[in-house]
């Protein structure tokens, strides 16, 4: 790319319809707010009711006329994701994007989901994957409508720089034997990676119209960061380490770009992974490709991935 891609560069998005997780706060919102203001009708799939109206109001103030829906969705819950999504397919309408964004990083404690999955697996992975295996039809809707290459639906899966200290430990997928919190968020993005990779590699198999990219933020100031009680000495620390990270990290808007290159711009291909240019892809204002890890290229363990997916979901597709 000759210049930095920007939020100006993104295409008109009128008459498109777009479906976001985690679209009330951080890297979700500013994507949400920034599609609604090239003109497509967005859906904030959003856990907290409260919050994802919160957010809903605050695009509308900043984007007047912006279409707007907004819609409780926990991907925690297999029934709340399967609820959801039947609700969208029951409107007839064509999705012409999925962007899988929402994301639990690293809590202290094991978690669980209300299926049993440990949360960061559970929701970061098996919640997305169920989640777009039943919003394919709408995705193929959508493909069967498309008049050029551009127009294709997306799936954009968001993953993370952590992906590459990441494994996939098969015989402890939900940390049960031992937990680390850093290591199961690792394995989590690291299967979010591969989940897109493999579902673009199985779409061509298919020949669909439907295209699965993938992307990161770099390390976003976002809301994961924002974990303390900001009172006293603890207090002190987190305003100052929220300071350095400032300095030397994407803001949560600038973490938004490297999505919104993957969900909108015409250059941006299936199976692609792209991410910020700047040191250790951490931050930077340009978009471009970014490095996928050696394992997350492992074709033989991300079928084995997805077939322990279709498993633990019940959801099965491609």
């Amino acid at each position: 790319m000759t210049k930095d891609w920007t939020a100006a560069d993104i295409p008109e998005q009128t008459g498109r319809r777009v479906l976001i997780t985690g679209a009330n706060s951080g890297i979700g919102f500013h994507t949400a707010l920034k599609l609604a203001r090239k003109g497509a009708n967005v859906v904030l799939a959003c856990r907290d009711r409260d919050r994802g109206e919160r957010a809903l109001k605050r695009i509308q103030a900043e984007a007047p006329g912006a279409q707007l829906q907004l819609v409780i969705l926990n991907l925690a819950s297999l029934a709340s994701i399967q609820q959801v999504a039947a609700e969208e397919l029951d409107r007839g309408l064509p999705l012409d994007l999925l962007i899988n964004n929402a994301g639990v990083m690293a809590p202290p404690k094991r978690l669980e989901t209300q299926d049993g999955f440990e949360l960061q697996f559970g929701t970061n992975v098996i919640g997305h994957f169920a989640l777009t295996g039943l919003l394919l039809p709408g995705l193929e809707r959508a493909a069967a409508k498309a008049t050029s290459q551009a127009e294709r639906p997306r799936v954009v899966t968001v993953a993370s720089i952590a992906h590459k200290r990441g494994r996939i430990h098969f015989a402890d997928l939900q940390s049960k034997q031992t937990y680390s919190p850093m290591a199961a968020y690792q394995q989590s993005k690291l299967a979010d990676l591969m989940f897109s990779l493999e579902m673009e590699r199985r779409l061509v198999a298919k020949a669909s119209g439907v295209i699965s990219i993938a992307a990161h933020p770099g390390v976003a100031e976002t809301s994961l960061f924002k974990i303390g009680s900001g009172k006293g000495i603890a207090g002190v620390a987190e305003r100052l380490l929220q300071t350095t990270l400032g300095a030397l990290f994407n803001s949560d808007a600038e973490g938004a770009l490297p999505t919104l290159y993957a969900a909108t711009a015409p250059d941006a291909v299936g199976g692609g992974y792209y991410g910020p240019q700047g040191f250790q892809e951490m931050r930077g204002g340009d978009v471009g490709k970014a490095i996928v890890s050696d394992q997350a290229e492992d074709a033989a363990t991300a079928a084995q991935l997805w077939n322990a997916c279709e498993d633990l979901s019940g959801v099965h597709y491609l």
